[in-house]
């Protein structure tokens, strides 16, 4: 089907749609192929009309088209049969076992063997891949999240995904110019025609007597929505889309002077219909673009570079993605932490990240070896060692190398851009093409013997619409390759090796950055006519060229011989360099600098056993981080496509994947799942401050409080005035349901780290978890004080009950902790310590019998299976759950252990006792460092409960006590402030929290109140009354009801929970039309209210906030 048929595909669709024509709409999709309505989709999955989401989804693919359509169907039809066994229906379920599931036994035999045990089970989520398994509305989400990004993924629907943009009633608005045009073209037109049909050409009944002719438009009442149009003498001359396209947007290097013969354009030709004399001329004049200021004027001797680009003949184009609008970001965008280490075995040579599973990694090294990797499972899905697959189809001189000679080693891999093909180049003549349709299949696709010596790059292309490879090597050439192997493409020029290649497209022009190792940079087209620019590379040697993500800034990195770094971004309308980045060390660099781009805004590179990042708006080095240290001198490194994580290859023959917030929880399915926060300083130049600050105050001497985009500047203008919420309409609020036990106060609460749930352990030792589903009123699924949650629990009718046999509950003291992919829950009511299932509420194991009873939990950072272990005797018991063994006793304490907190980016565990004592501990050696007790206000003894809880940056920490907020700088325990209950909020404090992002502390109080704090001042912003979330009944009760416990949210700074005295739980956000608690108080004078500059002296620090 033509473009143009395609289009008025479009344009039917648009009109079915907005006269209501459902049905139609939607099967006009599927019959035509060309549009893919996801939210349609997305109703259908949530409603649970399978048969027809299988069939509109046929219009587009089918089962055995590719591997991502056969795990589309496979998920569709294995949620189908496990709704039906979750409603007991084993006639049903055995229906789709052998109607529809069948068809994957060829594919995996295993996998469907192990389905249909499912029904020998009364429960299927006694299968421990299906413990998780919720409600069926909870699966249906999850599995349509999936089933997006196996769509998205899928080369069937690329470009059906999205609805051209098109103006309302599109298609009324061309027949009524058409009508226009028609009445024009009248021999007798009429001021006011009377348009009767559309099924035959318009044209006015002649009158009695002679009328002159109007040039006005014509009014079409005939076809609804009237509005005027222009005749079509108006619109001026037809233009090719090629010819009317805006040249300024092909940036100048590669430019397209001469209308595409591949691009037809949308003309009506003379011989088509009649046409009036005075348009005759118009339509034969030539098909030129108007003068218009936005085009460039190629003969302008400043654009000479472009006309030597000129093309003889054009190449069919592929779209590019359109440049995205960029989100707001700030340095924790960049991967920064140290997920886990991979270790490869041999020295790691070129890494690549799959275009659309961000989680796979192609890595191939120097060996000859090439290996995918699963981060999300630290597994090593599988590896392929060097060997020639033909050695007779290679060239003899090849062949005697290899006699005489060691492996050869990979030079670099890379996926191609549906991530169907791995291609691989060595350092020895061959390029191997394997196929990708499965973690564990790479196939052998082709191997070519490509070039005489190494080949030093590969690259997939698409010209004219067909993917190819293109490769360089020693012999001085770039030659292009289809996928059988044909060579369709030799470019020569280059007087030394080629060394990089960055093949490349500007609106319809294709063409092929090359460098080689002299230190030239030369493009190509692909035709016969030779390189069409000659540049220098800084440095004049080794140089890497990379465009960024949304193909419109050029940027290159290399080296000199002497050693000297270069990182630039190139003009390409006039081939110069644009901008020059600094922050690498002179002469230091024995190799060849690596580098990357992500999220069209950063820069990375490696330099001096370090990763080197930029703004790409900023020169100067924007932060640098070493990663725990042990990084290659010069380490190579690839961001994946979402840019949240990045691999750094080590000196010992391994790699780092360091992540971002997003990229952690994309990487941190399991149990085990470690992140290590490493040494990433931020430079003073940057256009980024630091998010750590020391001690909490500037170091250069000016307030700590930092710039709040979000905050309306109406506001900056306004005295600041404390925000109070008095009324429960100042707010949203909601109770969780089924809570109400007087005899068992919620001494613990915890949100899930999904955000999904909220988790609260009773002073009876019973735990409670609620959950918010996902569904129109809660599309994300997310805990909302919007939405009432439901109180969850398994079919089995389990409770998460611990051990609480011989143990007095008025003495005892909970304590809990959850592992960070929400899958298991730790804790203990003066008993054995509970692992819990948190999908089956079944006890995993139990471990640490008193005496002494267990106080306080923690996982260790970099390992769920170490625990800390607070107990009642004063000691830490450092405990190892995989071999069931204390590993270490740690004794520093005088009194019970009532917090634990640990800090990788410090390597402590920083311990708070009933004494009001904080110690710090070495999680290496498990020695204690220090010891310190809590400044307490005149008239305090030392003693009472005592909290602790990490900053984001994993320096400064919250100190929790009854009698004051403080905060301390880790690394030296120095107390940075200090404010003690006052004024409005003068009772004790029973509990407080740093809010998700460290910017609010949000305080419970034993009267009721609650107030929200700015963490970074310590300073009040606002108070929340006990009569906004208390009922009459709660606010008149003997003993007074309070919140006992805050807990906040893991991923939204202004929600917060707190769990009562009463047993019940309640979420609390500000109203929709505030959106925050209050606004920041304005910034201090340097010592005033207890807020501390710089080093405090002692008597400063005895200076309280008032």
């Amino acid at each position: 089907m033509s473009s143009l048929s395609r289009e008025l595909v479009f344009l039917i669709l648009q009109f079915l749609e907005e006269e209501k024509f459902k049905e139609s709409v939607h099967r006009l999709e599927k019959e035509s192929g060309f549009f893919f309505n996801m939210k349609y989709f997305e109703e259908k999955v949530h409603a649970g009309e399978w048969d027809e989401v299988e069939k509109y989804l046929s219009g587009f693919t089918k089962v055995d088209d590719n591997r991502y359509s056969m795990k589309i169907f496979f998920e569709i039809r294995k949620q189908k049969y496990l709704e039906a066994l979750d409603k007991q229906d084993k006639a049903k379920a055995v229906e789709i076992l052998v109607q529809d599931l069948k068809v994957f036994s060829t594919f995996n035999e295993d996998l469907f063997k192990e389905i249909t045990q499912l029904l020998t089970l009364n429960n299927f989520r006694e299968n421990e891949q299906l413990s998780k398994y919720g409600d069926t509305k909870t699966a249906r989400g999850i599995m349509l999240s999936e089933l997006k990004k196996l769509i998205e993924a899928n080369p069937l629907f690329r470009d059906k995904l999205v609805f051209p943009t098109l103006r309302a009633s599109r298609l009324r608005t061309l027949i009524n110019q058409s009508l226009n045009w028609q009445h024009q073209l009248c021999k007798n037109p009429r001021p006011n025609p009377d348009i009767k049909t559309l099924f035959t050409d318009h044209t006015c009944t002649p009158p009695n007597g002679p009328l002159p002719p109007s040039a006005g438009n014509l009014p079409v009442t005939a076809v609804a929505k009237p509005s005027p149009y222009p005749s079509v003498g108006a619109h001026g001359p037809f233009l090719s889309a090629a010819a009317a396209a805006n040249p300024g947007a092909l940036a100048g290097w590669m430019v397209n002077a001469s209308a595409s013969s591949s691009v037809q354009a949308a003309v009506v030709t003379a011989s088509s219909m009649p046409v009036p004399q005075n348009q005759v001329s118009v339509l034969k004049r030539p098909r030129t673009p108007p003068t218009n200021s936005g085009v460039v004027d190629y003969q302008n001797p400043e654009h000479e570079l472009m006309k030597r680009l000129r093309p003889a003949q054009s190449v069919e184009e592929v779209t590019y993605p359109t440049p995205r609008q960029q989100a707001s970001w700030s340095a924790e965008d960049l991967p920064t932490k140290v997920v886990f280490a991979l270790h490869q075995g041999t020295a790691v040579s070129s890494m690549d990240f799959h275009p659309a599973l961000h989680t796979l990694l192609l890595v191939g090294s120097d060996s000859g070896e090439i290996t995918l990797w699963e981060l999300s499972l630290r597994e090593r899905l599988t590896s392929k060692p060097f060997k020639i697959w033909d050695i007779s189809a290679c060239s003899l001189p090849f062949q005697a190398s290899m006699v005489k000679e060691t492996p050869a080693s990979v030079t670099r891999v890379s996926w191609s851009p549906d991530g169907n093909f791995v291609g691989v180049a060595f350092t020895k003549h061959l390029i191997h093409l394997y196929a990708f349709s499965g973690p564990n299949d790479l196939r052998q696709q082709l191997e070519i013997d490509a070039h005489v010596g190494a080949v030093n790059d590969l690259a997939f292309a698409h010209p004219n619409k067909q993917l190819c490879v293109v490769t360089c090597g020693d012999d001085k050439l770039i030659k292009v390759w289809d996928l059988r192997g044909q060579k369709l493409f030799t470019f020569e020029g280059h007087d030394a090796p080629v060394y990089s290649i960055c093949p490349h497209h500007k609106e319809n022009i294709q063409f092929i950055f090359s460098t080689s190792i002299d230190g030239k940079i030369k493009a190509w087209l692909y035709d016969n006519m030779g390189s069409r620019v000659d540049y220098d590379a800084p440095g004049h040697w080794c140089t890497t060229m990379l465009y960024s993500a949304d193909g419109t800034r050029l940027f290159s990195c290399g080296n000199s011989k002497d050693g000297d770094s270069f990182l630039v971004e190139w003009n390409e309308s006039e081939g110069a360099i644009k901008r020059s980045y600094v922050g690498f060390m002179r002469k230091k660099s024995n190799g060849i600098v690596q580098f990357d781009t992500t999220q069209n805004h950063f820069l990375a590179a490696g330099e001096d056993g370090q990763i080197k990042f930029w703004d790409m708006d900023n020169t100067k080095l924007l932060s640098s981080t070493d990663a725990d240290s042990g990084l290659s001198a010069l380490p190579r490194l690839k961001f994946n496509k979402e840019g949240n994580l990045l691999a750094v290859t080590t000196a010992d023959n391994g790699i780092k994947i360091l992540a971002n917030a997003a990229g952690f929880r994309s990487v941190s399915g399991s149990a085990v799942a470690t992140v290590t926060p490493v040494n990433c300083k931020v430079e003073r130049s940057s256009p980024v401050r630091s998010s750590m600050i020391i001690n909490g105050v500037d170091p250069m001497g000016r307030t700590t409080e930092k710039p709040r985009g979000g905050e309306d500047a109406s506001e900056k203008t306004k005295p600041w005035e404390l925000a109070e919420i008095l009324d429960p309409a100042q707010c949203r609020l909601v109770a969780l349901p089924d809570t109400t036990d007087t005899t068992s106060k919620v001494v613990r609460l915890l949100y899930t780290n999904s955000g999904v749930g909220i988790l609260a352990l009773g002073s009876n030792g019973i735990q409670k978890l609620w959950k918010w589903a996902r569904n129109e009123q809660n599309p994300t699924g997310k805990a909302t004080a919007s939405v009432v949650p439901q109180l969850w629990q398994p079919n089995s009718g389990l409770l998460m009950t611990n051990d609480v046999s011989g143990v007095n509950l008025e003495e005892a003291v909970p304590c809990i902790a959850l592992s960070k992919n929400d899958s298991y829950v730790m804790s203990a009511t003066g008993g054995k310590v509970s692992l819990f299932n948190m999908m089956t509420f079944k006890v995993m194991t139990t471990f640490m019998s008193p005496p002494p009873a267990s106080t306080f939990l923690a996982f260790h950072p970099q390992d769920n299976n170490i625990i800390a272990i607070g107990t009642e005797d004063s000691s830490i018991h450092i405990y190892n759950v995989r071999v069931d063994e204390v590993k270490s006793k740690l004794k520093g304490h005088q009194k019970r252990i009532t917090g634990l907190a640990f800090s990788a980016q410090l390597h402590i565990l920083v311990s708070s006792g009933a004494d009001a004592q904080l110690c710090v501990w070495n999680i290496d050696t498990w020695e204690r460092r220090k010891s310190i007790t809590i400044q307490m206000p005149a008239g305090k003894a030392p003693t009472g409960e005592t909290r602790v809880q990490f900053h984001t940056d994993q320096i400064r920490m919250l100190v929790v006590h009854e009698t004051q907020l403080a905060i301390y700088d880790a690394s030296n325990m120095e107390r940075i402030r200090q404010w003690v209950p006052q004024d409005g909020l003068s009772a004790t404090i029973s509990s407080a929290a740093y809010s998700c992002n460290s910017q609010l502390i949000y305080a419970t109080f034993c009267d009721g109140n609650v107030g929200v704090f700015d963490a970074d001042s310590l300073r009040l912003r606002c108070r929340i009354a006990p009569n906004t979330y208390l009922s009459q009944a709660a606010l008149n009760a003997k003993p007074p009801i309070h919140p006992f416990v805050v807990a906040a949210h893991p991923h939204d700074q202004n929600q917060f929970a707190v769990g009562l005295t009463d047993g019940s739980v309640k979420v609390l956000e500000p109203s929709e039309s505030e959106g925050k608690w209050g606004v920041p108080p304005p910034p201090p004078a340097a010592t005033d209210n207890g807020i501390l500059a710089g080093r405090p002296s002692t008597a400063g620090q005895e200076q309280l906030q008032r």
